[in-house]
């Protein structure tokens, strides 16, 4: 970790040499390990007071329909095969895959909504399981984005720029808060095995410009959760702890005559992996779960690299203090085939989303643990192609779309944000991407405009220069 004045443009002073400056304001590289700890304990780059530790952000990637979802329109339903308004669309930008369509037929729901809850949250008959948490979820139907296209809806959510490069938002936490344990990375990525949609690229959870140690980790669903980490055949731990010990003298040694803090990185990052060999091993073995938890996440959690699977073993990296946790389902592109498309979509997440709020909560985890579930964009309140009245597509959309958050200072029962009768464009209280970023770093106790680091001669940010934290959700 840097110092705990990285928010302030410290740096150390030039033609002091790299040990010396440690030794003398840190007691040395021991020293700096006694900072890290209480960096990591106390938050230094905390604000104000946080109300959230950690986040499990459950992306759906490829663009959820929110009308078929949360964003209930009946007025949309009852002109279904009507011709989108003019009025309504306002001569905004189409994709190139329904832009020259000579017709553009509204297509409500063919899903029943109904209220759920005390709060009474509108939700689709496709997410039964989800409905129960309903009371627990801030529902927000007026999230938006200017991008259109997956590849830059997606680098826009997870990073904060639609141009690949920048530190993904797991990154910048790791870097700004900290690590809540020692024997784990502060950012793992698990993504549904075997699904297809858009491909996902490791720089989706890189640190883009931030140290390398900030990018998350990408957690496998085999025997060996992360390549290499394991010895070869014939090393044992006594031999491995030796060898790193050694090698840890020599990258010292060189750390003395270079001042370069890439080894202290290094360095880190060996002992880290050394650690990881017993740890890793523990949190992956879903073994150990009681038979009420697989009655609670469904039958789908006893097989490795399933969404139940992810969801569960997000739960116990939780438990042991990851800082941030990356899940990604693809297969939410429906261009076609929407109505069966989204059923086998809602089946695979729609009780294990649910679980994994409900076993927070009754672990008492809830409260200070962050949930979000939302894709890159919504879908278009008109037909993709052709409708012929009961298989249908709908197109990217941008202008308005839904995302929901449950526990980490949120409020509970409440939907924010609408959108127009038709699910066309935001109507009340729009929460652009940047609005979005700003709201969770602020949940975390960080002010979004201090959060920065310097690179190529400015100081860079998640949320670049723009966003507010979106006060009216936050308890």
């Amino acid at each position: 970790m840097k110092p705990s004045t990285k928010c302030t443009g410290f740096e150390s002073p030039i033609g002091l040499g790299r040990r010396n400056f440690l030794t003398r304001f840190g007691g040395g590289l021991g020293g700096l390990a006694l900072t890290n700890m209480l960096h990591a304990e106390s938050g230094n780059s905390l604000h104000h007071p946080a109300k959230a530790k950690r986040v499990i952000y459950l992306f759906q990637s490829g663009g959820p329909s929110q009308i078929d979802l949360f964003d209930h329109k009946p007025r949309l339903k009852e002109e279904t095969g009507k011709e989108l308004p003019d009025s309504v669309r306002k001569g905004q930008r189409l994709t190139g895959m329904s832009g020259n369509q000579a017709s553009l037929p509204l297509v409500g729901s063919p899903f029943k909504f109904s209220q759920h809850g005390q709060s009474g949250q509108w939700m689709s008959e496709l997410l039964p399981h989800t409905a129960k948490a309903a009371d627990d979820m801030c529902i927000v139907n007026s999230m938006y984005t200017e991008a259109i296209n997956h590849g830059p809806g997606v680098t826009f959510m997870q990073t904060g720029s639609q141009f690949p490069g920048r530190p993904s938002m797991g990154a910048w936490l790791s870097y700004g808060l900290g690590s809540m344990n020692d024997n784990l990375p502060s950012f793992v990525t698990l993504v549904t095995k075997n699904k297809g949609g858009q491909p996902l690229v490791s720089r989706l959870w890189g640190s883009g410009f931030l140290p390398g140690k900030h990018a998350g980790t990408r957690f496998r669903a085999d025997k060996d959760a992360i390549l290499y980490l394991n010895s070869p055949k014939g090393v044992s731990p006594g031999g491995r702890r030796k060898m790193l010990d050694r090698l840890k003298e020599l990258h010292e040694i060189q750390l003395e005559k270079t001042g370069d803090p890439g080894l202290e990185t290094r360095i880190a990052q060996y002992e880290m992996g050394f650690r990881m060999q017993s740890s890793i091993p523990d949190v992956t073995d879903l073994g150990k779960e009681p038979e009420s938890t697989f009655k609670l996440y469904g039958e789908d959690a006893r097989k490795p690299g399933t969404f139940s699977a992810n969801c569960l073993l997000a739960r116990r990296l939780a438990e042991k203090g990851v800082r941030f946790i990356q899940l990604y389902h693809p297969g939410w592109d429906q261009h076609g085939g929407l109505p069966g498309g989204i059923r086998r979509q809602c089946k695979e997440t729609d009780q294990a989303s649910y679980a994994l709020v409900a076993d927070l909560k009754q672990r008492g985890l809830l409260k200070d643990t962050l949930v979000i579930w939302g894709g890159e964009f919504g879908r278009t309140n008109y037909c993709q192609g052709k409708f012929n009245g009961s298989n249908f597509g709908r197109d990217h959309h941008p202008r308005n779309y839904s995302v929901w958050f449950a526990g980490g200072g949120v409020k509970g029962g409440l939907t924010y944000g609408q959108s127009d009768e038709y699910s066309y464009s935001v109507a009340e209280n729009g929460v652009h991407v940047h609005d979005f970023h700003a709201t969770i770093l602020h949940l975390l106790g960080i002010d979004h405009e201090r959060l920065t680091f310097k690179y190529q001669g400015r100081h860079f940010r998640l949320t670049d220069v723009h966003g507010h934290a979106v006060k009216p959700i936050i308890a």
